[in-house]
């Protein structure tokens, strides 16, 4: 500590000496920076502050219906990119700063000088901004200021309109692109089920239970085969110990003729059709082979008829016999039979042949299926993003005429531009302090670098490590009263240099306080 102490009582002793010096520099920079301090020009703030209402009475009898954008976000994103080279450009035009604008180069550093002056403060929450600009023109200052208001409300709904005007078109041309596809994707859904109807798509009953029904209805009808069958049978046997005698037939009577074993069948087979109608359309295969057989019978009836009608004309004696009843009632039953037989035949052959057809599709069923999941899963896809973008095409539209109806925002001037009628800047009263301070400070490195560049012993042990040499001794100097005295006046002459410029600055600054506060 001692050692520290010693060390900087020399600095400044040696700094002492070189105190003439210091002073002189700290005097000319003092001087010359209060001369730049008042050559500054002044600088006129000009200003205004504009309110952003973003709340709507439409906006929350809207929501759900249109989308709500965030404007406080939208109007916070447009102050920060109001000051950008196009509007600051249009801002140079409507402000006629560029009348006396010579050249590109000129014009480019006009514009980078306004976008560092120009200032957009904003409160927070409260959507208040404050435009601000200064320059040496309090008129030029209040035109920019004015010019960047107009720029700022009018920026706000333009590119919003063209924004939603943009996305509503691209919708439409999306919802046009997946109606052609959604209208695609029911065409072939419709070809597929048209191609695959036999394996009734979309019922909601599988392949395999299909098949199962149908085995269980084609067991059921040859069992009802095989029983009329030996129905039919029994009749037969019957029927060998009766002698049959024909009925007389004479001509022009066929409606009236009856043949039994022809009409026993015939009316077993309309009273099967009968029962197949109540169960069945015109177009089910058991209908349509029962009209088959009756028509046959009937064309067989009258082929009977007639064969019956020659017999007659041939042997007159035979066709006057009377007819034996148990014979005649055993052949009606006997056709009965025969048509029961020959219904439940063309029953069995149906349903051997849907059997068959559906084991057929049964080994393609899986692919088919596959196939038809596919196209399913295409159209129920087409169609959510159809009806997506339909019920967007609407918020958009609702969302356009929303922001035509109630605006993105109002924007409300509060304070109107405005330009100071005193200088804001530059602050003299804390600069000429400054200068000097700065001043002070150059004298006293000027000091400090002249003393190291010249340096002085004042002690011999300084000397001794400072050269390794060996110091014998020291001789003190012992002032007279001549220099004792001259030593003094120079101190004294200091010191009034030293308080003369501090005085001199403070004279200054109270003068510029007191001529200042007059001119305001």
């Amino acid at each position: 500590m001692d050692e520290l102490l010693r060390q900087a009582g020399a600095i400044l002793r040696a700094m002492w000496r070189q105190r003439w010096l210091g002073l002189a520099v700290a005097w000319l920079v003092s001087v010359v920076g209060a001369a730049v301090v008042m050559q500054v020009p002044d600088k006129y703030e000009a200003s205004a502050r504009i309110f952003v209402d973003t709340q709507s009475i439409l906006k929350p009898l809207m929501a759900g219906l249109a989308i709500q954008p965030n404007i406080e976000q939208q109007v916070v994103m447009l102050s920060r990119t109001l000051i950008s080279r196009p509007n600051v450009e249009r801002l140079v035009r409507m402000a006629d700063l560029d009348l006396k604008v010579k050249s590109k180069q000129e014009q480019d550093g006009l514009i980078d000088d306004l976008m560092k002056s120009l200032e957009i403060k904003s409160t927070g929450r409260d959507n208040l901004y404050t435009l601000a600009y200064r320059d040496s023109q309090p008129e030029k200052a209040k035109r920019v200021v004015q010019s960047l208001v107009s720029i700022f409300v009018e920026s706000s709904l333009g590119d919003k309109r063209k924004d939603s005007t943009s996305a509503k078109q691209f919708i439409d041309e999306q919802v046009k692109a997946y109606e052609k596809k959604l209208e695609e994707a029911e065409s072939r859904l419709k070809d597929f089920k048209l191609k695959n109807i036999d394996l009734r798509l979309g019922e909601g009953k599988g392949l395999t239970e299909r098949i199962s029904d149908i085995s269980q209805l084609l067991a059921k009808a040859r069992l009802d085969l095989r029983e009329a069958e030996n129905s039919r049978d029994a009749l037969k046997r019957q029927l060998v110990g009766e002698e049959p005698v024909l009925l007389p037939d004479a001509p022009g009577t066929e409606s009236s003729v009856s043949i039994p074993d022809i009409d026993g069948r015939v009316d077993a087979m309309k009273r099967n059709l009968d029962t197949l109608l109540q169960r069945y359309t015109d177009q089910h295969p058991d209908v349509v082979g029962a009209r088959r057989l009756i028509k046959e019978l009937e064309e067989q009836k009258r082929q009977e008829i007639a064969a019956r009608k020659k017999a007659a004309v041939a042997n007159p004696a035979v066709a006057s016999a009377n007819a034996n009843p148990a014979y005649q009632q055993m052949k009606v039953s006997l056709a009965e039979a025969e048509a029961t037989v020959a219904s439940l035949r063309a029953r069995v052959a149906e349903y051997d042949a849907q059997y068959r057809r559906s084991l057929d599709v049964m080994r393609t069923a899986p692919q088919i299926e596959a196939e038809l999941a596919q196209l399913n899963r295409d159209y129920d896809v087409h169609k959510k993003n159809y009806e997506a973008l339909v019920g967007r095409r609407e918020s958009a539209s609702l969302t356009g005429e929303l922001e035509s109806t109630a605006g993105v925002a109002d924007f409300r001037l509060i304070d109107p531009p405005r330009a100071s009628t005193t200088p804001v800047a530059p602050n003299r009263m804390l600069l000429l302090p400054g200068a000097l301070l700065i001043g002070l400070a150059a004298g006293l490195g000027f000091s400090f670098v002249a003393s190291q560049l010249r340096p002085v012993f004042f002690d011999g042990r300084v000397l001794r490590e400072v050269t390794g040499l060996p110091v014998l001794g020291a001789v003190s100097r012992l002032n007279d009263v001549k220099e004792t005295a001259r030593q003094k006046r120079r101190t004294r002459l200091f010191l009034l240099g030293f308080f003369g410029l501090i005085a001199l600055y403070a004279s200054g600054i109270l003068a510029y306080a007191l001529i200042s506060g007059r001119m305001a």
